[in-house]
């Protein structure tokens, strides 16, 4: 066979420089998996802290060092899923992944929509869908009651959070400061509804938490009562449900819609929730 020639041979170099890349290493895979996985239970720790926190503090939260973290964060600011909290040093959620949240929102009527019917038709009573807003719980969707008489809200309507179902279910998806704040809130937006008792309502609020139910006893429209329960999202945002009814057949049906609607809530979390 004949030697090669040096123009051949310098081909030969050139298609081994310029060939494909190499497939990563199972290590190499490894590697990336994990700093995903490192860089997802950050933003976790920082979406229960809106005000953010420091490297140090999120270090310690999940457990890495402090410059594995700093890197980490590094690369989550570039992509403006971080964002500096101030003068402090610290960093919160980012508007680039606030903007994925949005986008995500937009669709939580269209993914609910067809399990909401069921649930109407199952208890042939009106099912809304509200999210919060400021001191409001607004709604999102709606399906109509099948019975002759039954309640109904617009789509985009504000009701306040201190006196309806769904206000009082996003309200216990709080720690009670938190809920606190947002009762104040609601009385600013809807000062049409005055507040009897703060503690009687931070006490039933207490209730609905370990419960995941909530009621409203007329509260909010003679002859109307509800019930509610309400969960978080993937973000971290509450997303509420409830059965308005007239009251005298609420009364009559009550333990039957919360087991319906417990049932409810168990079934859309996969929906909602990692």
């Amino acid at each position: 066979m004949a030697a090669a020639t040096p123009a051949r041979a310098q081909r030969r170099r050139k298609r081994r420089v310029h060939g494909r890349a190499p497939v990563p290493s199972a290590t190499a895979r490894s590697g990336g998996i994990q700093v995903i996985a490192r860089a997802a239970e950050i933003l976790r720790v920082l979406q229960r802290e809106p005000d953010g926190l420091s490297l140090s503090q999120i270090a310690k939260a999940v457990g890495l060092a402090r410059s594995t973290v700093q890197r980490i964060v590094a690369a989550l600011v570039r992509e403006d899923f971080i964002s500096p909290a101030g003068p402090s040093g610290g960093v919160r959620i980012g508007a680039g992944l606030m903007r994925l949240a949005a986008s995500l929102g937009s669709n939580t009527a269209e993914l609910l929509r067809p399990l909401l019917r069921a649930l109407s038709e199952d208890v042939g009573e009106t099912v809304d869908l509200a999210v919060l807003s400021g001191g409001s719980a607004v709604f999102i969707d709606q399906i109509p009651g099948r019975k002759r008489l039954v309640a109904l809200s617009a789509i985009g309507e504000r009701f306040p959070l201190h006196c309806t179902a769904n206000g009082k279910a996003i309200l216990a998806c709080f720690a009670e400061p938190d809920a606190a704040e947002l009762v104040e809130r609601s009385l600013v937006e809807h000062p049409e509804f005055p507040l009897r008792d703060h503690h009687a309502l931070m006490r039933e609020v207490g209730v609905a938490r370990k419960s995941h139910l909530a009621f409203d006893r007329e509260e909010h429209g003679e002859g109307i009562s509800a019930i509610g329960t309400a969960l978080l999202d993937l973000f971290g945002r509450p997303i509420a449900i409830s059965i308005p009814a007239p009251t005298a057949r609420f009364l009559e049906s009550r333990e039957e819609l919360a087991e319906r609607l417990l049932a409810f809530r168990e079934r859309i979390k996969p929906i909602l929730t990692r």
